[in-house]
């Protein structure tokens, strides 16, 4: 009898370990599910605020109704809610149930100086203005992760920051709020943002370090007996004799970058190892002489010291020499960086919660474009991702800064269930 005792007591002790070990997981499951069935609750409101930031959009530092409606939203849903952060910031905290992390997810809020074609109903009623970047769907998705959040505030352990930022095109916006006071006082742990482009709706894109080639402005300037006929000339020679992919690869031709074959989605990417000047260029004259002005795009760091001296010796080499007089960048913004412990942990996370084809990791660097969230990268560690918004069978390309940029709005739903869920991880994670 006493035997029998023993061998019950043990069967019911593996059968409660496997029972234990069995529910973890599911309960997971579970947070997440509840997570997607709350982001398509709140979809419909949060596709009519981002319309509604789409008719009114602010230019950098000018983004006072913009600052107004998010503040309130936030006060609405419960969050402590801060408008010091500089110029039209606001910063909304939500603390979780319990002790523990602290995680900030980051959206920009300004438009574009633009008037280009928007053929939607809700067309911009601010001439000039335009969000031809995305920036309102970022606050929308920021919108609808704070929401999500604030429902399951008893499931984070830590507090979670929502930071609407300002002037974001000008690049100044991150670095007067990392520059603040209050800034320092969040104490923040790691930080998360996207940005909307022309991959297919839906799809997520990342990577380790650098997602951006490095962007420098450059100016060449001459005397006055280099006439413009000579310009357009030794500015072809130095894109000739710079270019590092003598191939047939063309990384300069940006929409190449969501192809299949070469693109960025593929190890034999055409966007990686690459150094090319921009084929556009500027002439500015003055009595002093011609300047040339002109973009130059690196995807090697340790190499941007060096495309000065080979420019200068490409031109000390032409018939223009005798007219050259200095050259110099006019502009070097850093580029976003990715933390490679934390974008590895987004990875996992958001494969195992949503599946394997949820990201795509991308093999190169994309020229033309850069975001100052690296500032925040610089105080704070981050990852910064790429969701997809073209849909080509709805004839929706979401090219940024292009003429008819658009977006099919069921990108709002991914960025909202993914990020809320990678955030909630994150607060629970190590």
């Amino acid at each position: 009898m006493q035997k029998n005792q023993v061998k019950y007591q043990v069967l019911v002790s593996v059968m409660l370990i496997s029972i234990l070990i069995s529910c973890k997981p599911l309960g997971k499951k579970s947070i997440h599910k509840k997570i997607e069935k709350q982001t398509s609750e709140i979809f419909d409101d949060l596709v009519e605020i981002r319309r509604d930031f789409h008719s009114y959009p602010e230019l950098a530092g000018n983004e006072k109704r913009t600052s107004k409606i998010i503040a309130e939203y936030l006060t609405n849903l419960g969050l402590e809610v801060k408008t010091d952060a500089t110029g039209y910031g606001v910063v909304g905290i939500l603390k979780g149930g319990k002790e523990g992390k602290s995680i900030a997810w980051r959206a920009d809020m300004d438009a574009l100086p633009n008037d280009l074609p928007d053929e939607v109903p809700y067309k911009s009623e601010n001439k000039g203005i335009q969000h031809g970047c995305g920036h309102d769907v970022h606050m929308a998705i920021g919108l609808g992760i704070a929401t999500v959040l604030a429902k399951n505030k008893e499931s984070i352990k830590g507090t979670v920051y929502f930071i609407f930022q300002p002037e974001e095109e000008t690049f100044v916006g991150a670095k007067n709020i990392v520059n603040s006071r209050l800034y320092s006082e969040l104490n923040i742990e790691e930080i998360y943002a996207l940005h909307v482009t022309a991959f297919p709706v839906g799809k997520i894109m990342v990577k380790p370090n650098e997602l951006y080639a490095y962007q420098k402005i450059m100016q060449i300037k001459f005397n006055s007996e280099l006439s413009k006929e000579d310009a357009a000339e030794i500015h072809h020679q130095i894109r000739s004799e710079t270019l590092r992919k003598k191939d047939e690869s063309r990384p300069w031709e940006f929409s190449k970058a969501f192809d299949t074959i070469g693109g960025l989605g593929d190890s034999n990417t055409i966007f990686k190892d690459y150094l090319f000047v921009d084929e556009r260029f500027f002439i500015e004259e003055d009595t002093n002489g011609l300047t040339i002005i002109t973009e130059v795009y690196e995807t090697n760091k340790s190499n941007t010291h060096d495309i000065l001296p080979k420019i200068k010796e490409i031109i000390s080499k032409s018939e223009y020499k005798d007219k050259f007089i200095s050259m110099s960048f006019i502009q070097e913004n850093p580029t976003v960086l990715n933390h490679k412990l934390l974008t590895k942990n987004a990875i996992n996370t958001l494969t195992e919660v949503y599946g394997n084809n949820s990201v795509t990791i991308s093999y190169g660097q994309i020229p033309y474009f850069n975001d100052d969230f690296i500032y925040f990268q610089q105080k704070t560690s981050g990852v910064y991702f790429l969701l997809g918004g073209s849909n080509l069978g709805k004839g929706i390309i979401s090219m940024n800064h292009a003429p008819n940029f658009g977006v099919d709005e069921e990108c709002i739903k991914i960025g909202v269930k993914s990020f809320s869920s990678l955030i909630l991880e994150r607060t629970n994670g190590e």
